[in-house]
């Protein structure tokens, strides 16, 4: 009896996320549209080592012609054009593997942005929370 249960737990568990990361997506900004983009886990790459993942909640605020429901078939490419960002050239703090560089990963996914939205479709970026998967044990160098 137990294993049905997991079974039936694991194939409840993808629809209950994806139900609770519509909502999150679907929530309204003040001053204008805006879509979100939830827990998306960045790398902390220090000494060429991955010391740290930071999971990030972003809000992108969308201008132009651009709404909530033109966003979301993009999201998985925004998802992995940051990932892919925070890999090539990771958004570190100094002496800190606990936190992501803000301004460095708006700056990245406004540019991938342009590319896969269009120019002008997200105006800016905002960083709802950083947590990150390991808040003990960071070392400086």
């Amino acid at each position: 009896m137990l294993r049905r249960d997991l079974i039936a737990a694991a194939v409840a568990l993808p629809s209950v996320a994806a139900a609770t990361l519509a909502q999150a997506d679907d929530a309204p900004a003040s001053g204008g549209a805006s879509f979100g983009i939830a827990g998306v886990g960045l790398p902390i790459i220090s000494g060429g080592r991955i010391r740290n993942y930071v999971f990030v909640s972003l809000r992108l605020h969308l201008g132009g012609a651009a709404t909530p429901e033109s966003m979301r078939p993009k999201a998985a490419y925004l998802r992995d054009a940051l990932v892919r960002a925070g890999h090539r050239t990771p958004f570190v703090v100094e002496n800190d593997w606990t936190r992501i560089d803000t301004a460095a990963l708006s700056a990245s996914l406004m540019r991938s942005a342009a590319t896969i939205a269009g120019r002008g479709a997200v105006t800016r970026v905002e960083i709802l929370s950083q947590a990150p998967r390991r808040r003990t044990g960071v070392r400086a160098g």
